[in-house]
């Protein structure tokens, strides 16, 4: 798989972009670079504000919550709330191995977002289903 689909399969992978076509999602790419970090590398850290997301394109890194540790392998993806709010990153993500990934800031992406509507509106309804989601679970678990 080329670098362009592992990009393009990693969106298509987030409820934000789900739904979002080929082309619109090779422009999200565009307004995206490319950023490299070594082994141990910080690529984000608890407690920054989030002003970006990132795509592993090549290596393995590896998520720090509390003491609790997942593996992202390429095509995986962190920090995507960070391009519609900028809050308090709630872990930490260092490289395993050199990483490369695409970075997607969030001033670049909302610049994009005023361009391109119905993206906006196609992440407003992922948003939605997912509300409407953790309200289902709510109401199960309380019933």
């Amino acid at each position: 798989m080329d670098e362009h689909q592992l990009e393009i399969g990693a969106l298509r992978q987030m409820p934000f972009f789900a739904d979002l076509g080929d082309d619109e999602l090779g422009e999200v790419i565009r307004i995206g670079s490319h950023q490299h970090f070594d082994a141990g590398g910080t690529i984000v850290e608890q407690g920054d504000v989030g002003d970006a997301m990132y795509i592993v394109l090549e290596g393995r890194a590896q998520v720090d919550v509390g003491g609790r540790f997942h593996n992202l392998e390429p095509g995986a993806f962190v920090g995507e709330m960070a391009l519609i709010r900028r809050r308090k990153r709630s872990a930490t993500v260092r490289a395993v191995d050199a990483v490369t990934a695409l970075r997607i800031g969030a001033e670049d992406f909302q610049s994009f977002l005023m361009e391109h509507p119905s993206v906006a509106i196609a992440m407003l309804g992922a948003v939605i289903d997912r509300l409407n989601e953790v309200q289902e679970r709510v109401e199960a678990w309380m019933a």
